[in-house]
């Protein structure tokens, strides 16, 4: 497998930013001028880290190359600093990070390497903060995605703020950044409110969450939307894993179990969940 790293000045997120590309290998039994010439497009997974991550994460920590090699997937790991893969337009010059992923790195993407521009051939995952994203992504552009794998992660009901809770100066900003509490829900970010609205839309792609049972900080959250995703109806495969916390043993883990749910081993495409 080959991997690419890539240093370029984003236009949405007003600065230079890195990007991670996994690339499928050139097999030893085909000749090179043959493979490279094909003009063939593979199927991409679009993977995003975690709060305090960036681009190099998931290729550092788990075994996602190896992964990848295994599906002939290309993997595309954007770096999105602790925005929430929102956009902050207070910050700096500017951050749009939600804005930034699907109308500059997926055009970049999509023209620069041999990347499949075919819904069915799109997934996103992510981990915790990337998780959340992930969703948020699936949510707001089900044209896009075949599948998203939400490790760690949850939407929240944002009009249960508590000033007390040990998020609680985070979650402040991103209420603030949205201007507020109602403009906070008729966001982007407010995926609590488009499960009851979208529950029962085909168009949604296909949707795994998966929590480990020990996690401290999302398995309680993660057991309360579950109980009101199943209660609006929405198609979504749940997940609890003992023994597994907030750690890279279980995104690991997970990612393989969402890796064999987008691209069956026996199926290529086959069905998804």
């Amino acid at each position: 497998m080959a991997f690419v790293q890539l240093n370029f000045e984003s236009r949405y997120l007003y600065g230079n930013t890195n990007v991670t590309v996994i690339l499928p290998d050139l097999p030893r039994e085909q000749n090179p001028r043959d493979f490279y010439g094909s003009g063939r497009s593979y199927p991409v997974l679009w993977l995003l880290h975690g709060t305090f991550g960036d681009s190099s994460d998931w290729l550092r920590k788990t075994n996602i190359e190896l992964y990848a090699c295994e599906k002939n997937l290309m993997v595309v790991m954007p770096s999105a600093q602790n925005s929430d893969y929102a956009n902050w337009p207070r910050f700096g010059m500017g951050f749009q990070m939600y804005d930034y992923l699907t109308e500059e790195l997926m055009p970049l993407i999509y023209n620069w390497f041999p990347a499949s521009r075919r819904r069915e051939d799109n997934f996103i995952a992510g981990l915790s903060m990337g998780g959340l994203g992930a969703c948020v992504y699936a949510f707001n552009h089900p044209e896009k995605f075949a599948a998203a794998a939400v490790l760690s992660s949850c939407p929240r009901d944002m009009r249960d703020f508590q000033s007390n809770s040990p998020w609680a100066y985070r979650t402040q900003n991103q209420l603030d950044n949205a201007g507020g509490l109602e403009a906070y829900l008729a966001s982007p970010q407010n995926v609590w409110d488009m499960v009851k609205e979208k529950a029962g839309s085909p168009a949604l792609p296909a949707l795994y969450f998966a929590c480990g049972t020990e996690d401290p900080l999302i398995y309680e959250s993660f057991k309360k939307f579950r109980n009101y995703a199943q209660q609006s109806g929405l198609k979504a495969e749940f997940e609890e894993i003992p023994g597994f916390s907030h750690e890279w043993r279980f995104w690991d883990l997970t990612i393989q179990k969402a890796l064999e749910r987008f691209l069956p081993r026996e199926q290529g495409h086959g069905n998804l969940f």
